[in-house]
């Protein structure tokens, strides 16, 4: 499996998936994508829907990964993806399976579930792959004697995802940004709370944007770069986006009893990681009707698939809202997607995103281009605090079943897109704890806590406040890692 530039920058290189696990951009700034995608034939799909998780993730993992030794990338899987790391399920599910599909009822004769991606250490979609990388890492790193300085932001679950699965890992230090005062208290108090030695808490004075653009700055900066041996966890690593592919294919196989079925996702989403990764599996030969985009407010996402503008918000118009992991206005995964729909042109790629740095967005309604986009199986819809709160009751009445602001996003849109006989699978991205304070409007009670998490918030917290600006991030990296 050789791996490309969505611009174009090595086109006669080689690039292995252990080249690019631990760098995230390329050198030109673009994000990596395999130079062809890997097909899954009948047969292996026949098989694969019998397999563990784990053995699934192995089977998938291994069409990008061919530089890794089989035996141990079936080790690194089976050591992630275990009933003790995925145990926070709900109501007595089994907690072996990893991803129950909870079943939530027929609605205009379409079923409708819910997949649920949540059960790991932080209660968020973002472990199912976060775990992985943690592994991932410690063993490239083994082998090569070499150290990591990961640098991310989070609007909410991928920093304490992350910080979870790289705690007390051999050679590894993680700084995360986060938008000061905009994360829920539960999200809060998740990240600041751990005091271990080899995390970093940089609370930006701005929005998630601010953080991203600042990570994207360091990674630009190559000799900074290389001197400080920066990595990255953020959606734009290649690996955290194919480990996400593994769950739509168990998505798939526990929604049907036949490999003849079509179904359809519906992705809650900001950055466009999440549904990039559903993306990927269509392309890969899954049977994916629809790929429908939920965003919040920050309608970014939902206004480019409806007219073929995208159209990058200002920190001043990008909203504080009660889904706060999706208020983004710079969708980072979004460049794999637009490379594909291109024709996989990275000239035209370049292009577009200098638009974006230079007139704040691009237009592709007018090209023809745009009416590829259902080629591809998109449609979106959006969702406000109000249809959040009405979907969080909705579905509480109706199915006695609690669901977070985020997939409440999810639910809301998918139920705008339902097809009569395909079923509809909308992915959970977090448990209800996490958003309190919603969940404690729509229903007038608490949500439900895993034991692990009580006095959470009561927690001493660890964590320093820095303006949104590039170098004083590089002075404080710098400062702490000694190289």
């Amino acid at each position: 499996m050789n791996y490309v530039s969505t611009r174009g920058a090595g086109a006669g290189e080689r690039h292995s998936f252990s080249d690019i696990l631990l760098g995230g951009l390329a050198k030109d700034g673009g994000l990596y994508l395999p130079r062809e995608y890997p097909r899954v034939t009948a047969e292996e799909l026949a098989r694969w829907r019998t397999l563990s998780y784990a053995d699934l993730a192995f089977e998938v993992l291994a069409k990008f990964a061919d530089d890794i030794a089989h035996d141990d990338l079936r080790a690194l899987t089976r050591r992630t993806y275990t009933a003790q790391t995925y145990c926070n399920v709900r109501d007595g599910e089994d907690a072996a399976r990893i991803t129950p599909l909870r079943q939530l009822g027929i609605e205009n004769g379409t079923p409708l579930a819910l997949l649920e991606l949540s059960n790991g250490p932080t209660l968020a979609f973002k472990d199912m792959a976060m775990q992985l990388l943690g592994n991932l890492f410690e063993y490239t790193l083994a082998r090569t004697g070499e150290t990591l300085n990961i640098l991310g932001a989070t609007s909410g679950d991928t920093g304490s995802a992350a910080e979870y699965a790289m705690r007390g890992k051999a050679g590894v230090r993680v700084f995360m940004l986060s938008p000061h005062g905009k994360m829920s208290a539960f999200q809060t108090a998740q990240m600041y709370s751990l005091q271990d030695p080899n995390i970093f808490n940089l609370a930006v004075e701005g929005v998630f944007d601010d953080c991203q653009d600042i990570v994207k700055a360091v990674s630009n900066d190559h000799a900074f770069k290389a001197k400080h041996k920066i990595g990255t966890v953020n959606s734009i690593n290649w690996a955290r986006v194919v480990a996400q592919v593994v769950y739509y294919f168990a998505g798939y196989f526990a929604a049907t009893k036949s490999n003849d079925e079509r179904v359809s996702f519906t992705v809650p989403s900001g950055n466009f990681g999440n549904v990039c990764a559903g993306h990927i599996a269509r392309m890969m030969g899954l049977p994916i009707e629809q790929l429908v985009v939920a965003t919040n407010e920050n309608d970014v996402l939902d206004e480019f698939f409806r007219t073929g503008v995208y159209r990058v918000r200002k920190a001043a118009e990008t909203w504080h809202t009660s889904s706060p992991s999706m208020d983004i206005s710079k969708a980072s995964n979004f460049e794999r997607f637009v490379y594909d729909l291109l024709g996989r042109d990275p000239a035209r790629v370049v292009q577009l995103f200098r638009d974006v740095e230079e007139k704040g967005g691009f237009d592709l309604a007018a090209s023809g281009d745009f009416v590829r986009v259902r080629e591809f199986g998109f449609v979106s819809g959006r969702s406000t605090h109000a249809d959040r709160i009405a979907t969080i009751r909705d579905v509480f009445s109706r199915y006695e079943t609690m669901i977070d602001t985020h997939t409440a996003d999810g639910v809301k849109v998918a139920r705008e897109h339902l097809q009569p006989g395909v079923p509809m699978i909308v992915l959970e991205t977090a448990q209800p704890v996490k958003f309190g304070e919603t969940i404690r409007e729509a229903l007038q009670r608490e949500p439900q806590r895993p034991a692990a998490f009580v006095g959470l918030e009561a927690l001493p917290q660890r964590f320093d406040v820095l303006p949104a600006d590039a170098q004083r991030v590089k002075d404080f990296i710098a400062a702490h890692t000694g190289e």
